[in-house]
């Protein structure tokens, strides 16, 4: 194998890029700045800038909500609560199904806002509008069947129903790697079930959730139903523990870091909430003799670089077998030279934009500076470039004591390990307190059913990089969460079971 360092990447030609004016071309109404509650588009004494990640320059000022806000999303969210669930669940399908109708009617549009309050590339914004409205368009046919039991009973004069009824009001945070999709995945649901909602998007990524709430309203989903407070970063404390443990609330709904949220779980057990964690993730990518090596470079490179690697299910430590080690890693190198292109997102030629802020940025330059200092070699990348822009990374000779295998990166970094035999790499694969997504390659059928069953995580793709869909369940084990979202099972979130016993009956 060939250590060599590439400079694939024109930092000139990016600087240039990023000095381009760039214009938020899109529909008026669906750039919203304030609150959403009640039906009714609310403004507050402060805002809070969002901006461009890639050029750091303001997209617009947002209401920054506080207690007061988020009090009356929920005190509106518990009004309508009470008229919403009495609507049949045909009533409620149709409405989704509206909505699902505008997102894609509007799609380029908010694509668009996606790309600029989130970095990502056009056509992966545009992917991402088509999954958020899938979960519209799954839920809306999925609130019709939302059925109970007749159970049968071991005596004549009773007969016993169980019922299935929304928890109530459900609070929905939400973070800005997705900031359309993962709001729907978790509104959809629980609209379906009769819940009403209050979102609290992530600080960095309002103007999706507020198009969405302006399409909600076109769609004709009731005031109350839907509300969303946007908050800045010092705000959200204070907002979140609001939605957490205002005794009006049946339920939250969480993405995002697993520290954050065991903060919001220790809230919302204080009035025993129905809760959902979709948390942290630290993906193992195993790649056995076995596989089709072209197959797996292909796999790695979808599951990796999707949003520059900020995705709670991109693949994090490479498994690599000896036997085709070498030569993975070379046709790795080889595609990322030809396939991965830094610039703005907006930019049709660009496969990867920039990190979400410099935070981010610094912590994957820390996690190359780690590797490098135990002996790690710079493959491919290896610098952090102008603003939040980072080198799409391929280090070898990469050990279990890095940084880099130990914690979750969020940006462009693959790291390779080598292993020897298939217990030493599940061994690797399950070190982890987390377990949210594994991947593996192999073409050996004994093995694949023997990884998938001993693989520690809660979504696992076998010859594929690529695996969130709405038809299918997303969630984790151990410390990547509590529940399950999609699929027929994702409804049953913000359900309640509800036994009855009616007896004195004569036969």
């Amino acid at each position: 194998m060939e250590d060599v360092e590439q400079e694939t990447y024109d930092p000139h030609g990016l600087s240039a890029m990023l000095r381009r004016r760039y214009s938020l071309n899109i529909s008026a109404e669906l750039l919203r700045t304030e609150s959403f509650i009640g039906g009714k588009w609310v403004s507050t004494p402060s805002t809070f800038p969002v901006l461009d990640p890639a050029t750091g320059k303001k997209i617009a000022n947002v209401s920054d909500c506080g207690p007061h806000e988020a009090r009356d999303a929920v005190s509106a969210a518990y009004k309508a609560f009470y008229s919403w669930k009495e609507q049949t669940a045909k009533e409620r399908s149709v409405l989704l199904r509206k909505w699902f109708d505008l997102l894609i009617q509007h799609k380029d549009d908010l694509a668009k806002l996606i790309t600029a309050e989130c970095g990502k590339p056009m056509k992966e914004s545009l992917g991402e509008i088509a999954y958020s409205a899938s979960f519209l368009e799954w839920f809306s046919e999925e609130a019709p069947r939302v059925y109970g039991d007749v159970v049968p009973t071991n005596t004549k004069d009773r007969r016993i129903i169980l019922l299935k009824q929304p928890v109530g009001v459900a609070s929905i945070i939400t973070p800005w790697n997705f900031p359309s999709a993962m709001i729907t995945r978790k509104v959809a649901a629980a609209l379906a079930a009769g819940c009403t909602v209050v979102v609290k998007p992530a600080e960095d990524t309002p103007l999706s959730a507020l198009a969405l709430a302006e399409l909600s309203a076109q769609a004709g989903i009731p005031a109350g139903v839907f509300n969303v407070v946007p908050c800045s970063r010092e705000s959200t404390p204070a907002v979140g523990e609001i939605l957490c443990t205002d005794p009006m609330v049946g339920k939250v709904s969480f993405t995002g870091s697993t520290a954050t949220g065991k903060i919001l779980l220790k809230h919302a057990a204080g009035t025993v909430k129905r809760v959902s964690m979709e948390l942290g993730g630290h993906a193992p990518f195993i790649v056995f003799d076995s596989a089709d090596i072209d197959k797996a470079v292909a796999g790695a490179m979808a599951s990796k670089f999707r949003n520059s690697g900020q995705t709670c299910v991109c693949s994090n430590r490479f498994l690599v077998q000896s036997g085709i080690h070498d030569q993975f890693v070379e046709k790795l190198g080889k595609a990322m030279d030809t396939e991965l292109h830094l610039g703005h997102g907006s930019d049709p030629t660009t496969t990867q934009g920039p990190l979400i802020n410099v935070r981010a940025a610094e912590k994957v330059e820390h996690q190359i500076t780690d590797a490098v200092s135990q002996g790690a070699t710079v493959l491919r990348g290896g610098k952090r470039l102008e603003g939040s822009f980072m080198q799409p990374t391929l280090l070898a000779n990469v050990t279990t004591n890095m940084l880099c295998t130990r914690e979750e990166t969020f940006g462009p970094l693959l790291p390779v390990i080598k292993f020897n035999t298939e217990e030493e790499a599940l061994m690797m694969a399950n070190a982890s307190n987390v377990g949210l997504a594994g991947y593996f390659y192999s073409k050996d059928i004994d093995q694949i059913w023997r990884v998938v069953e001993q693989l520690e995580v809660g979504m696992v793709g076998v010859n594929e990089g690529l695996i969130s869909t709405s038809v299918a369940t997303f969630g984790g084990v151990k410390q990547s969460g509590l529940g399950r979202e999609g699929s027929k099972y994702g409804i049953d979130e913000y359900l309640e079971i509800k036994y009855m016993c009616f007896g004195g009956l004569t036969s």
